[in-house]
């Protein structure tokens, strides 16, 4: 298959358009002033992570994992809303274990 000078000239054009997206885009990156919406959104993460968000998020676990084991029979609503519990739960928790037992809140990217 033959490319004409055309389709080379296409694929060069495009090659360099992406080299310069990219630079573009990692130049986005550095420090300076943060976004009108990353304070908001760390306040959320940190009381999610506090002992009060513990302490709910294990009174639930115990609640929902008990209403699964001795609810009797339980609609199909009712036990995907406690599955949807437990899941929450679970993750709540496990991000408060993390920062308690490693002292990482979330993922460390470098």
């Amino acid at each position: 298959m033959k490319i004409s000078d055309r389709g080379w000239k296409r694929t060069w054009l495009l090659t360099g358009l992406l080299f310069v997206a990219t630079q573009v885009a990692w130049a986005g990156g550095g420090g300076g002033g943060g976004l009108p919406w990353e304070t908001p959104l760390n306040r959320v993460a940190q009381s999610m992570t506090g002992p009060v968000a513990l302490s709910i998020s294990l009174i639930a676990l115990m609640v929902a994992g008990g209403t699964l084991v001795f609810g009797g029979e339980l609609s199909e609503f009712a036990r995907r809303s406690c599955v949807a519990v437990l899941a929450i739960a679970f993750l709540v928790l496990g991000a408060g274990f993390m920062t308690t037992l490693f002292g990482v809140g979330g993922a460390l990217v470098l």
